[in-house]
């Protein structure tokens, strides 16, 4: 969760395994999109010799879907290259205090390609640039002094676009030690078939870096024709935004370099859209299967949302607390929208009955994260903002894109748990518990950044003691 270690397959394949994908309109920059997409999950910062990397040998994909057909219609390909300088079994012999410094023995660059299609069968690709840096992660304050300013400087800006890969704070928050215990939310402990005493959540990922790669873009770029326009109701301004992560077909052990080389076409072993659909959703003997697939195939998995597992277990788990929930024998039409059309207009409404949002991508059914990039902004100051985003009542957040405050495991919850069916089923009372719940944590590692790539420095090995991790120097 939100999809570290999802499918039995691709959690053998950590470097390729993608994490979370974020997707929301910047805070300050006018028509500007940042997009993120997590890989490499539950990374130990302290985890050397080998420190973590990403794969040269995986090809890494961010897909946007502006037309009706939920296929990428605009592509964001990322390719690594690693470069050995030193034989030396350390990762670094010597101070790291510029990206070319020598004593840094494994420096990696990427280069980006645009890809766009042109109509059916044609595609026009673009190259962004090539070798752009990846900074090292945070060994400590020995070996990456002043690591800010050090990963700053791996910030690429062409033009209006711009770029980082690295290694960072993972921000997704979540109990997993208690959810995998018999889907126990320990604020609810009380409650639950096997009660226990009552208390706070533990985020399960504090202390864990991740590595990612953040773009920030025009709206331009991104949505059909090049041309937005200023109205949430205009369909075209809003887009399906997934990752991918590709290997080929076949990798060979060579005994001559003791190295691994891939043979045969790329083939997608990862995919991530909206959070948690594969981790919750998916049966687990298909997971490795729709992590292969494309959004556009995502009708075979349509049962599985509109007749969710977890609907079922939580009135199991926690009895008495779901009676309606439990007689709600519909299927999850709400869920469909959410997570496989987008949400159609006149659906969420302001007090008077006006319509004031959609993020519909028309009939066919696709996991992905749909942003309408024609909705500004929420100020985090104001009283509108909401980490439950659209159930919130803050159109600014997920569902509607996805910010790196939100709670989406407290907002999948509350609607697997009923509090969305009101909005495709007047008739239907959600119970009262469906409004609150939640895992019980938040956000816990260093603070995020307030400009691009805002996700936090990562936590250094020589200042992670266990459970924990600081970006400052404790001898400062």
């Amino acid at each position: 969760m939100s999809s570290h270690r999802e499918a039995p397959e691709i959690s053998k394949d950590p470097a390729a395994d993608s994490t979370d994908v974020y997707a929301f309109m910047h805070p300050t920059e006018d028509d500007q999109v940042v997009i993120i997409a997590n890989f490499y999950p539950l990374q130990q910062p302290n985890g050397g010799p080998n420190f973590y990397e990403f794969a040269d040998d995986v090809l890494y994909e961010i897909n946007i879907s502006n037309t009706n057909k939920c296929q990428p219609d605009v592509t964001y390909r990322f390719n690594f290259r690693t470069e050995i300088r030193n034989p030396s079994f350390l990762y670094n012999t010597g101070q790291i205090t510029s990206l070319d410094a020598p004593e840094w023995n494994r420096p990696q660059t990427y280069n980006v390609v645009r890809l766009e299609k042109m109509g059916r069968r044609n595609e026009k690709a673009v190259q962004i640039g090539g070798r752009f840096p990846v900074p090292p992660v945070n060994v400590g304050p020995r070996s990456t002094p002043n690591y800010e300013d050090l990963a700053n400087s791996a910030i690429t800006t062409v033009g209006p676009r711009k770029f980082f890969a690295g290694q960072r704070t993972d921000a997704f928050f979540v109990d997993l030690g208690s959810i995998f215990d018999l889907g126990a939310l320990r604020p609810f402990n009380g409650a639950h078939l096997l009660p226990m005493a009552a208390m706070d959540g533990i985020n399960s990922v504090q202390s864990y870096n991740c590595h990612t790669i953040a773009i920030q873009v025009p709206r331009s770029d991104l949505v059909k024709g090049g041309n937005p326009t200023a109205s949430f109701k205009d369909r075209k301004n809003t887009i399906g935004v997934w990752a991918t992560a590709s290997r080929r077909n076949a990798r060979i052990f060579e005994d001559k370099t003791g190295t691994y080389k891939g043979a045969g076409p790329k083939k997608q072993v990862s995919r991530l859209g909206n959070p948690l659909f594969n981790e919750v959703l998916v049966p687990m003997t298909q997971k490795d299967k729709w992590n292969t697939t494309e959004p556009k195939n995502d009708s075979d998995y349509a049962d599985t949302v509109l007749q969710p597992e977890l609907q079922t277990l939580l009135p199991f788990l926690y009895p008495g607390v779901f009676p309606n929930l439990e007689a709600y024998d519909k299927p999850r039409a709400d869920l469909a929208a959410i997570l496989l059309t987008g949400i159609p207009g006149g659906v969420v409404t302001d007090g008077e009955g006006k319509s004031i949002f959609q993020n519909y991508t028309g009939p066919v059914q696709a996991d992905m994260l749909r942003l309408n990039t024609a909705i500004p902004p929420t100020d985090p100051e104001s009283d509108s903002y909401s980490i439950y985003g659209v159930v919130g009542g803050d159109i600014g957040g997920f569902p509607n894109g996805r910010r790196l405050e939100d709670d989406v495991v407290g907002i999948s919850l509350r609607a697997v748990a009923g509090a969305t069916i009101p909005l495709v089923d007047p008739d239907y009372t959600p119970d009262e518990t469906a409004a609150q719940l939640r895992d019980g944590t938040s956000y816990t590692g260093d603070p995020l950044l307030t400009e691009f790539p805002f996700l936090a420095h990562p936590g250094g090995g020589y200042q992670t003691v266990p459970g924990t991790s600081t970006f400052e120097d404790p001898a400062s």
